[in-house]
């Protein structure tokens, strides 16, 4: 494969000391519900405002390595007439780009999914790349309860993971890859802690099979965390304790870094339990890809208003340096 030292210095970049990356790659039918909620009207001026408002936010790149955009985003302009791919890069920061089409029913497996998007990829990932695109993420949902997950989906979404992170190298962009145990249910820590796990053995056999270069990618998966329903708490020490204990068993070594998604959890305890983490010495850096904990302040605090666009980038700044303060205390 062509392009490992360039995917490789890429990957690093992405996950460097004090950094970590601003999922805002939502579909447009989940960022106008988002609008809606917040009082926003769901248009595609709006969507493209709101994109605006964080892609522009002073000293973002301080904090943030790259930014996942929608392929909507991607192909829009900030409004001084820039591409956001360029906008992103003039600020330093590297544009990045969500390639799925969302999770869909997976036959002969009741109440699971596999995520779709293959057909054409080779062909899209050319058109990103040639637009500006560094890196792409590809999310894979996985269940747990009842049964679930079965082994059924476990290899489904995992061969779909590796033919997407090959194909993604092929084209010279650092695949993302995220296989995300979801927090839905009444399930135990330690249920999560095995879904997770065979998920990623699943992964990274499948990853293996493809070829691809793992010093050019970055893991984006879940921390352990008992079900929302679950009665039992666990406290960001535990969190920490479990997550960096299920990953060292199953993640190897040259994988350039590991970037955790929030989950649904709230924005201050992700980054409570992302700071627990950085007392253990690993052979990847953790750090964080956060969606709702890093833009949900800054959607609520701006409300659809010019006038309030820096109240929303004053809220997003505050969440990213309270999680590079977590990435640097250790």
């Amino acid at each position: 494969m062509t392009g490992q030292t360039e995917l490789s210095c890429t990957a690093s970049a992405m996950v460097a000391a004090g950094k970590g990356i601003l999922a805002a790659d939502e579909s447009t039918a989940t960022m106008s519900s988002r609008l809606c909620a917040a009082g926003v009207a769901p248009t595609e001026q709006n969507r493209r405002a709101y994109r605006e408002l964080l892609a522009t936010t002073p000293g973002l790149a301080e904090g943030i390595s790259g930014v996942i955009l929608c392929d909507e985003t991607f192909r829009q302009s900030t409004s001084d007439g820039r591409p956001f791919p360029l906008a992103l890069a003039e600020i330093g920061m590297l544009p990045g780009i969500r390639v799925d089409c969302g999770a869909r029913p997976l036959a002969a497996a009741p109440g699971e999914t596999v995520t779709e998007g293959l057909d054409g990829l080779r062909e899209r990932l050319a058109d990103y790349a040639a637009s500006g695109a560094r890196f792409a993420k590809w999310r894979a949902v996985i269940v747990i309860g009842n049964g679930k997950p079965s082994a059924r989906a476990r290899r489904a979404n995992a061969h779909a993971l590796a033919r997407y992170a090959a194909l993604c190298q092929e084209a010279g962009i650092v695949p993302i890859v995220e296989p995300e145990v979801l927090m839905d249910g009444g399930h135990s820590m330690a249920a999560c802690a095995e879904a997770t796990a065979t998920t990623l053995v699943s992964v990274f056999g499948e990853l293996a099979d493809a070829g691809v270069e793992l010093a050019g990618i970055v893991l984006k998966p879940n921390m352990v965390l008992p079900g929302q329903a679950c009665p039992e708490s666990a406290s960001s020490r535990q969190v920490a304790t479990a997550t960096v204990g299920t990953l060292r068993g199953v993640v190897p070594d040259d994988v350039a870094g590991i970037a955790f998604l929030s989950g649904g959890q709230s924005p201050a305890r992700a980054t409570e339990n992302l700071a627990a983490m950085q007392r253990f010495d690993l052979p990847w850096p953790l750090t964080f890809s956060f969606g709702r904990a890093l833009v949900d302040p800054a959607l609520a605090a701006w409300q659809g208003k010019p006038e309030r666009v820096a109240a929303g980038q004053d809220a997003l700044a505050a969440r990213v340096l309270c999680n590079r303060a977590a990435l640097l205390a250790a």
